[in-house]
């Protein structure tokens, strides 16, 4: 699958079927998620995978009552390890860098899901303690999220995005690149380039083509 298609028909599943996924996937998953970029290189992240019924129902009641989540037969709950990034980077690595190391870890393991013909689903919404107490983490690591995987068992629809042109700036905050009124938006600066290229070239083919007259 192309990374770009990958990216844009993801879509987070909450309803799976009864069917168990392939270990050597659940792997591939986590390598992905293994490959994230970490600030400094320092991988401050563990991923802790249940497959056991009863822990995912209580994982499920303890994240605000999502008993879907119990249906999917992998949940992977993603620990991060702020002291590690906190040596290097003080109080940004413990509040900014490993936030984003995780939140990369996340996103590479739900596209890979994706392209593996599996669904998945983010959730950030947990009582941490209880996961915690659950899954016996030390009191060092924090719960980042947790992954749900399965096959899916429902085709979300498309949510609504906003245009490109709606979510960038040119050099500064609300920097626009005006172009010309064509009418076609952000089109239009292609559009005016394709154009000028296009005038290069005949007055180079013309020029050309007119030295040959003269040589004739």
């Amino acid at each position: 699958m192309d990374v770009f298609d990958c990216i844009r028909t993801r879509r987070s599943v909450r309803k799976y079927k009864d069917r168990q996924v392939p270990w050597d996937n659940v792997v591939e998953i986590l390598q992905a998620g293994k490959y994230a970029p970490f600030a400094g290189n320092i991988f401050n992240v563990k991923f802790i995978v249940v497959k056991n019924e009863a822990k995912r129902k209580a994982i499920a009641e303890a994240s605000v009552q999502q008993h879907w989540m119990a249906d999917a037969p992998i949940h992977i709950v993603v620990a991060g390890e702020p002291e590690k990034a906190e040596r290097y980077y003080g109080t940004r690595g413990v509040r900014l860098y490993t936030i984003q190391g995780c939140a990369a870890a996340i996103e590479n393991m739900l596209l890979t899901a994706h392209s593996l013909g599996l669904g998945s689903c983010w959730v950030g919404a947990f009582d941490e303690e209880e996961i915690r107490r659950l899954c016996n983490l030390p009191e060092h690591v924090n719960v980042q999220a947790i992954v749900t995987i399965g096959y899916a068992d429902e085709t979300p629809t498309a949510p609504p995005k906003y245009r490109i042109e709606h979510a960038m700036y040119f050099e500064k905050w609300w920097g626009r690149i005006e172009g010309p009124k064509t009418g076609l938006g952000m089109w239009s600066p292609y559009i005016k380039s394709a154009v000028q290229r296009t005038h290069k070239h005949i007055k180079k083919h013309v020029n050309k083509l007119k030295e040959r007259m003269k040589k004739k």
